[in-house]
Parts: C-alpha cells; sequence; structure tokens
C-alpha cells in the first residue's frame, strides 16, 4: 500500500471516530464560547481536535499539525496534517446536522494532498488523495468513486453557499445578486456540506467568500479528485487564500468570470 493511501485509511478513521465523538454533544446542551475573532467554540470541538491529533500523531509520530483550536504543532517528516474539527460550529450549536469534521494534509512542497470530510451527524464521508480519486463512505477499497455533475449550463445548475453574512463581511454580495435569478437553485447549504455536494455531484457550485486554511486544505483534493475545480476567489489555484469557490468543471469558467465582472468592494461592504 503507497503511503497516501495508508495516509487515506488512517485519516477517514480518525475523522469517523472524532465525528462521533462530537456526537455526544450535538444537541445537548453544551456552553458556547466566543474566541477573539467572534467565532463559536466549545468542548466539542476542542475535545475532537485533540482525538484527531491523537490518532493521527500515534500512526505519524513525525508528522507536524496545524489546528484551528490548538495552533500549531512542529514536526520532521515533511508532512503536516491541517485540522477543522467541528467545520460549521454555529450550525452545530443550532442542532442542524449539516456540520462536518475536515481532515488535511500538506506535503514537503506545501501542497493540498488529502482530504476528508465526515458528515457525522448524516452518516456520509468523502476522503481523497492525489491521484488516488475521492470516495464516497469507505476509501479505495470499499467507498464508491464519486465525480463531480457535468452540468454545463447556470439556467440547470444548483449554486450553494454558507450564508449572506459571508457576501457582506468580504464585499462580495455582488456575486449572489447576479446569480440569482440565473440558476436553477440557489440555496444557503453551507460550510463543508456546500462542496461536499459538489464533489457528488449534486451540485454545481459552491461559494465560500471567507475560508481560513483548515478548511482549504482538507477541501481542495477532494473537489478536485473528483473531476471538480478549486479556487480562491481571485482564481487562483494554491491554497494560502482565504476563500474557496467549489466547481464542476464544465461550468468553472463562467462562474469564475461572473465574479471577477461583479469584482469586490473595496471598502468591504456590498456594492
Amino acid at each position: 500500500m503507497t503511503d497516501l493511501k495508508n495516509r487515506m485509511e488512517v485519516a477517514l478513521a480518525a475523522a469517523q471516530k472524532a465525528g462521533e465523538l462530537t456526537l455526544e454533544y450535538f444537541r445537548q446542551d453544551v456552553e458556547v464560547e466566543l474566541k477573539a475573532d467572534s467565532s463559536p467554540v466549545t468542548i466539542a470541538d476542542r475535545s475532537s481536535e485533540a482525538l484527531l491529533i491523537e490518532l493521527l500523531s500515534a500512526e505519524f509520530p513525525g508528522d507536524a499539525f496545524l489546528g484551528e483550536e490548538s495552533g500549531e504543532r512542529p514536526g520532521d517528516s515533511g508532512y503536516r496534517w491541517v485540522l477543522d474539527p467541528i467545520d460549521g460550529t454555529r450550525s452545530f450549536v443550532q442542532g442542524v446536522p449539516l456540520y462536518g469534521v475536515l481532515v488535511g494534509l500538506e506535503d514537503a512542497s506545501g501542497e493540498a494532498v488529502l482530504g476528508v470530510i465526515n458528515l457525522p451527524a448524516l452518516g456520509e464521508t468523502l476522503v481523497a488523495a492525489s491521484g488516488e480519486g475521492c470516495y464516497h463512505n469507505g476509501t479505495i477499497a470499499n467507498g464508491s468513486k464519486v465525480s463531480v455533475s457535468d452540468v454545463a449550463d447556470l439556467e440547470s445548475a444548483c449554486v450553494v453557499y454558507t450564508g449572506a453574512e459571508t457576501f457582506c463581511m468580504s464585499g462580495t454580495l455582488g456575486v449572489h445578486t447576479a446569480l440569482s435569478d440565473r440558476v436553477k437553485i440557489l440555496r444557503s447549504w453551507g460550510d463543508c456540506y456546500g462542496h461536499f455536494l459538489v464533489a457528488i455531484g449534486q451540485a454545481e457550485v459552491m461559494l465560500d467568500p471567507v475560508l481560513s486554511r483548515w478548511d482549504i486544505v482538507p477541501l481542495k483534493p477532494i473537489v478536485e479528485e473528483a473531476g471538480g475545480v478549486f479556487t480562491d476567489w481571485q482564481g487562483n489555484p494554491g491554497i494560502d487564500g482565504s476563500s474557496g469557490v467549489s466547481t464542476n468543471s464544465a461550468i468553472a469558467a463562467e462562474i469564475r468570470s461572473i465574479i471577477s465582472a461583479v469584482g469586490t468592494d473595496s471598502a468591504g461592504q456590498p456594492s
């Protein structure tokens, strides 16, 4: 078994165990704290991340880590795990099942080479690694290989996004307005769930004008190994941005053309 295939198996198993842990707190009366950036955090977030680090470091003791809740931990193997223990904490706290556990992996060159989305409350997973494909509810050995849709026109497209507030925060509400009358369906099925839908072919576009590295690193390999396109808001394909757009291949150029044409208000407010 190649190193990446082995890492896919381990990462998926770790994400599933962390997801089981989050379910112990889901729809319970958990205390919510606000971090410095005003985003919420709970004991479920911190416990999930601690478990992920424990499980992954047991298998790969030389690897580095970057976690949303615990920050950076150095390593010497050339690999770094990038973790979002609950992507969609607001949904989690509200009792909405569209939250996920995200596990990503960077190699020595700083490329995102592996990603896992576990949706614990829905009982669904995706795992992908560079050159290995993207698999639904299992890995190469027992999962179903998935691909993005082949929808090629906006009028037939399903476009999803996290929430209107992210467009307002980034001054990109004009993109939402530009698409609202042109697409088949426009819904705020947000956070990693939207990217999940693109990868399995149930949506054509996921718009995320505000993202962090612990979101981008896991999501990029999943969308790309499913045959889609993942870039930041400016169309850059790397993982150093602060936004994300997932699309199928057929509609990718048109969506990014619309984003570019609408632009961003320099004041950070919707035009």
